[in-house]
C-alpha cells in the first residue's frame, strides 16, 4: 500500500473532520477523501463512519490506524527509499525524451516541411 494513502488516512483519523485534516496535509478535501476510499477498497472494509459528524473511526478502522502508524514509522526509518524500495540509483524524476527537433529527416528534392517555396 502507498506511503502516501497512509499518511492521509493516519492525518484524517487524528483531526476532528476531513476539512482540517486535509489543510495540515496541504491536499484538497477531495483528494484526502478520495485516498481514504481507496484506502477502505483495497482493504475492503468501511475505516470511517460516514453518518457521524465528526471522524469517527469503524472498530476495523481503529485496528488499522495502530498498523498504519506503525507502518508510517518504519517508512520514515527507512530513508529515502521509502516510496518504492526500487533499489536502483534513486534518480528521482522522470526519464527525458529524444531532445531532438521532433520532425522527420528532410528528404533530398522535397521541399522543406513547414515552408513554403519562394516564387521567382
Amino acid at each position: 500500500m502507498d506511503i502516501t494513502l497512509l499518511a492521509h488516512v493516519v492525518a484524517a483519523a487524528e483531526a476532528p473532520d476531513f476539512a482540517r485534516a486535509a489543510q495540515t496535509l496541504g491536499v484538497s478535501r477531495d483528494t484526502l477523501s478520495a485516498s481514504v476510499k481507496r484506502v477502505e477498497a483495497e482493504l475492503g472494509y468501511a475505516l470511517f463512519d460516514r453518518a457521524a459528524e465528526s471522524t469517527t473511526l469503524t472498530e476495523i478502522g481503529v485496528a488499522f490506524l495502530d498498523d498504519a502508524r506503525l507502518e508510517l514509522a518504519q517508512a520514515a526509518g527507512r530513508g529515502p527509499q521509502a516510496g518504492g524500495g526500487s533499489g536502483g540509483s534513486g534518480g528521482g524524476g522522470k526519464a527525458k525524451a529524444n531532445k531532438g527537433k521532433g520532425r522527420a529527416p528532410a528528404v533530398k528534392g522535397q521541399p522543406k516541411l513547414g515552408k513554403k517555396r519562394q516564387s521567382r
